[in-house]
C-alpha cells in the first residue's frame, strides 16, 4: 500500500485512536506532529479551509478524512464490516489464531461460518514481530505474514470475515443463538464460538493513561520505529517483554528493562539473548510509580523495592508488557466466567450456555500460547460439528472426511 499520511499531535485523543486502528489493521502510515512541523500545520489548515482540525489523514487515492470514526477508516481501507446474511451455522466471535483456525476447520466441513473481529484479523499474533516457535516454520515468520496467510486460508474455504466490527452481546433464543453487533444488527446461528482473546494489562500508575500513544505503548511492533536513536523503557520480565525488547533494539539507542522480580521469567533462549545484548540493561526489583511530561512523555519515576528510593529517569518511550486481561466484559451475565474474567468450559469446550463454545486466550485453563490457541480452535470446530450433528443442523460427516479435516 502506498503511503498514508496522518497529521495530528501527540496529545490528541482522536489521533491516538486512529494510530491504534492502523496498528491493529497492520496498515503502514507516516505521522506528522503539527506541534513540531510548521509545514504540517499549513497542510492541515489548507485542507480544512483555514481550520486546524486533527487528525487529518491523506490516502494514496487522493481522498482525505478529517476526524474519521473507526467505521469510516474501515470503509476507506475496504474492510468488510457488515455481515452478508442474517443466519449462519456458526458465528465465531474473535479473529485471532483460535477463531480463524476454528473457522477454516468448520468451513472446510461445509459449515457456513462468520468471523467477527473488533480490531485486526490475526489478533495479537498479527502484531508480533516474529514467531520462532510455531511448528513448520524453521526460519521463523513475521506475525503479520502469519496472520495474512491464515486469513487467506480462511477465505479459500469461504469463511466470511468481518474486521473492525464489535460484538456487544451473545444469547440464546430457543434452538438458536443470537449475536448482537455494536451497530445494532443481530445475527442468528446454530452455534457460537467465543475467541475474543485478551488485552495487555496496564500499570495504573499516575500519568499512564495521559501518555498512551504519546510515549506509553503496548506494542513494540506498532510503535517501536518512532523511537529511532532514543532511549526507551520496557516494563515486564516475561517472554513478551524479552521478545519486544529485542525488537526495539533495531530502532532505539538503548533499552532498559525493569522487573519487580530478581530474575527475568522469559524462556532461557530469550533471556540469554536479552542479557547478551550490548544495547540492553536490566534493572531487577524495580517498579514504575509515575509517568511525567507535558504534552508527551518525558520522564519515568522508578522505585527500588529494596530501599524504597525513587528517581526520575528520562525516557522517550515506555513499552508495557505485564500480562493479559481477557476481553470478556461483554459476556458478564451471559456465560459463566471465573473470578478473573476467563470463560469457563467443559471437556468439549462448551460454556454454561448450550451451543456456545469458547477457545483461546480468553478461555479459563488455556496456555496463552499461539500453537495452543490454534489447537483449541481446531478442537472447538470438531466439537461444534458434533453439536450441530446432534441438533440435526448439518448432515453427519463420514469417516474419511473427518480424518481429512483433522
Amino acid at each position: 500500500m502506498a503511503e498514508i499520511r496522518m497529521y495530528g499531535t501527540t496529545w490528541c485523543p482522536d489521533c491516538k485512536r486512529a494510530k491504534r486502528f492502523f496498528g491493529e489493521q497492520r496498515v503502514p502510515y507516516t505521522f506528522v506532529d503539527i506541534d513540531e512541523d510548521a509545514e504540517g500545520r499549513r497542510i492541515v489548515e489548507q485542507a480544512n479551509q483555514g481550520k486546524r482540525i486533527i487528525p487529518t489523514i491523506f490516502f494514496p487515492d487522493g481522498s482525505i478524512l478529517v476526524e474519521p470514526s473507526n467505521a469510516e477508516l474501515a470503509a476507506q481501507l475496504g474492510l468488510q464490516t457488515q455481515p452478508q446474511n442474517a443466519f449462519y451455522d456458526l458465528v465465531v466471535v474473535g479473529g485471532g489464531p483460535a477463531g480463524l483456525t476454528a473457522a477454516l476447520y468448520a468451513a472446510r466441513e461445509g459449515i457456513e461460518t462468520l468471523v467477527v473481529e473488533r480490531s485486526g484479523l490475526g489478533g495479537q499474533a498479527g502484531v508480533t514481530e516474529r514467531l520462532d516457535n510455531y511448528p513448520g516454520f524453521p526460519e521463523g515468520i513475521s506475525g503479520g505474514e502469519f496472520a495474512e496467510r491464515l486469513v487467506a486460508q480462511c477465505q479459500r474455504f469461504g469463511v466470511e470475515l468481518l474486521a473492525a466490527s464489535e460484538v456487544v452481546g451473545v444469547g440464546a433464543a430457543g434452538q438458536y443463538r443470537m449475536v448482537r453487533l455494536a451497530n445494532g444488527e443481530e445475527v442468528c446461528a446454530h452455534a457460537v464460538l467465543l475467541t475474543p482473546g485478551s488485552t495487555y494489562r496496564r500499570l495504573e500508575a499516575p500519568g499512564e493513561e495521559d501518555f498512551i500513544g504519546a510515549g506509553v505503548h503496548f506494542c513494540a511492533t506498532c510503535d517501536g520505529p518512532f523511537y529511532r536513536g532514543q532511549d526507551v523503557l520496557v516494563v515486564g520480565g516475561g517472554n513478551s517483554a524479552a521478545e519486544e525488547t529485542l525488537h526495539l533494539t533495531k530502532f532505539a539507542r538503548h533499552v532498559t528493562i525493569v522487573t519487580r522480580g530478581d530474575a527475568l521469567r522469559a524462556s532461557q533462549v530469550a533471556r540469554d539473548k536479552v542479557l547478551a545484548h550490548r544495547s540492553v540493561t536490566v534493572r531487577y526489583g524495580t517498579t514504575v510509580t509515575a509517568f511525567r511530561g507535558k504534552t508527551k512523555l518525558e520522564r519515568v519515576v522508578l522505585r527500588d523495592q529494596a530501599t524504597g528510593g525513587e528517581e526520575e529517569v528520562p525516557f522517550a518511550g515506555v513499552f508495557v508488557f505485564i500480562g493479559l486481561r481477557p476481553n470478556t466484559a461483554f459476556l458478564e451475565g451471559l456465560v459463566e466466567l471465573n473470578d478473573w474474567g476467563f470463560v469457563t468450559t467443559g471437556p468439549t469446550l462448551e460454556t454454561s450456555v448450550p451451543g456456545v463454545f469458547a477457545a483461546g486466550d480468553a478461555r479459563a485453563g488455556s496456555t496463552k500460547q499461539l500453537v495452543s490457541a490454534a489447537g483449541e480452535g481446531a478442537t472447538a470446530a470438531l466439537m461444534i460439528r458434533q453439536f450441530l450433528e446432534r441438533a440435526k443442523a448439518v448432515p453427519p460427516a463420514v469417516g474419511p472426511e473427518r480424518d481429512a479435516a483433522a
